[in-house]
């Protein structure tokens, strides 16, 4: 997926050892970014820690870091039932 991304846009950034958690790309207003699989990140990190350990480390080290309007977004997956406000 990232040799595609590049070739409809070779100044997209991308999060450094995440390549396989990429799906797709996304629009942070008109700018062309690339977008991630949060659970896929955390899934990967939950190899050489706790999952609790893997979210803190995503939302600090990956989310956290900001380079700029072409700076990746990470996808969500969210459960959402009728009974949760």
């Amino acid at each position: 997926m990232k040799n595609k991304l590049v070739k409809l846009d070779p100044e997209l950034l991308f999060a450094d050892g995440y390549d396989d958690c990429i799906i797709g790309l996304t629009f942070r207003g008109d700018v062309p970014v690339v977008l991630y699989s949060s659970d896929k990140i955390v899934d990967k990190l939950t190899n050489d820690m706790t999952e609790e350990e893997a979210w803190e480390f995503f939302d600090y080290n990956v989310v956290g870091t900001y380079a700029g309007e072409r700076t990746p977004l990470f996808w969500y997956n969210a459960s959402i039932t009728g009974d949760e406000e």
